[in-house]
């Protein structure tokens, strides 16, 4: 008796292990893909990795989109996700280096990102929003 026990004490574990894992794989895939969108300039794209919540309340504005059409992403550094106090929360800050399209001018952005795990969608959504590109004097 106390074997099965035992055993199913491991399975749940190994099974839950497995849960945790697959999680942090979709995180990965997640990330990656948002930073591939941006890296090639896809913020149409890159938005729809924004929570839909975050999206509906804060619509891109026209003059946002329009400064998103001037610019060519150069590079796109991230950091690795650090977690926070919430298991389903993590933050990442990526360097943005970003060339004005009319003058060839290159200026960078830092951009803090904060993602949020929706255990009922299986899915990590940007909860921060699109990077702030607006070039800083």
């Amino acid at each position: 008796m106390r074997r099965v026990i035992v055993v199913g004490c491991i399975v749940l574990l190994l099974a839950g292990c497995a849960t945790l894992q697959n999680k942090n794989d979709l995180r990965d895939q997640t990330m990656e893909a948002y930073a591939a969108a941006l890296r090639w300039g896809d913020f149409p794209s890159a938005e729809s990795y924004v929570d839909p919540m975050v999206r509906a309340a804060h619509p891109l504005t026209a003059q946002q989109k329009a400064l998103y059409n001037t610019v060519r992403v150069a590079e796109y550094e991230a950091s690795a996700p650090a977690p926070t106090e919430d298991p389903d929360t993590v933050r990442q800050t990526a360097q943005i280096s970003l060339i004005v399209k009319s003058s060839q001018r290159v200026y960078s952005v830092l951009d803090h990102q904060t993602w949020h795990w929706d255990a009922g969608a299986k899915h990590w959504w940007l909860e921060t929003g699109l990077p702030d590109i607006t070039p800083r004097e």
